[in-house]
């Protein structure tokens, strides 16, 4: 039975589509398309720990700021996806180092609310844990409800969103059940503050792009936002949420399972693909990565 305090960190589905299979699984098996609807979510749940925030909020690398960049931002973030999971060594070390260049520019200074280092690995790895949590979130709703043994080989091959950067493998909890204990832990440190709180803000409200384009995408992009958070993000968003909400969530999603099924999987994971093989291409051709 889950606790009242695990029902605060993570998002609870009451009715979920029914399990594919008992095959072994891995975190590849996630990057089907439909799994980026919790993108947004995700970077919500990373700036809620104020030291990733102010990180975020006060970074001077403007090619990286999603409100300046919004294309670019998202095809960097969801690079990274494809090369940390499944990309080659070499990948992740190119991407690694494109990424260490980038983040050496972002540190605290003197008139900072708090203090941050890119380079922090207490930080990384909570991105890295909020990587984690929002793949399986989704690949359960996709795929149905893993078994133990499937959630655990899910964990371990899901270490490189991580170890990727410079998160080592050390700092991984063990086991699936130590990271539960880990994750309890770490939201106990949600906070935010106004102006990280308004910078998400434009970021759901899509303030970022074209209002023509914008507008009639926002509500969708609310919806799902909101739905893909725990209460205990909900709440440091000061988002609404509602029974039947829930109810559409989860509705839209055994829809959408249901769908899925149907797609070939070059269909359902192409576009991962292509953006790893856009990644070798950059690299062949000593292109920017980030």
């Amino acid at each position: 039975m889950t606790s009242n305090l695990d029902s605060r960190n993570r998002i609870q589905i009451r009715r979920r589509t029914a399990r594919w299979d008992t095959e072994p699984v891995t975190a590849a098996d996630a990057m089907d398309f439909w799994a980026f609807a919790g993108g947004p979510a995700n970077v919500i749940m990373q700036l809620s720990w104020p030291g990733v925030g102010y990180g975020v909020v006060e970074s001077k690398v403007d090619s990286g700021n999603i409100l300046k960049h919004p294309w670019k931002r998202a095809r960097t973030t969801l690079q990274y996806l494809a090369v940390a999971i499944l990309g080659t060594p070499e990948d992740r070390a190119a991407f690694r180092e494109a990424v260490n260049d980038s983040h050496k520019h972002v540190k605290s200074t003197a008139d900072s609310p708090v203090k941050y280092n890119a380079f922090n690995r207490e930080l990384q790895m909570w991105v890295a844990a909020c990587l984690f949590v929002g793949l399986e979130d989704t690949y359960q709703l996709l795929r149905g409800e893993m078994t133990p043994e499937q959630s655990e080989q899910f964990y371990h091959s899901a270490w490189t969103l991580g170890t990727t950067l410079q998160v080592t493998e050390d700092q991984w909890p063990p086991t699936r059940q130590e990271f539960d204990t880990y994750w309890t832990e770490a939201c106990e440190r949600v906070s935010m503050d106004e102006t990280v709180r308004r910078y998400l803000q434009d970021l759901i409200n899509l303030r970022m792009i074209n209002p023509l384009i914008g507008i009639p995408f926002r509500p969708l992009v609310k919806f799902l936002t909101t739905g893909f958070l725990a209460p205990v993000f909900r709440e440091a968003m000061e988002l609404r949420w509602s029974n039947f909400r829930q109810y559409l969530f989860e509705l839209l999603f055994r829809v959408v399972a249901l769908v899925n099924r149907f797609i070939p999987i070059f269909i359902r994971q192409g576009g991962s693909y292509l953006l790893l093989a856009d990644v070798r291409r950059r690299v062949r051709a000593k292109r920017a990565l980030v």
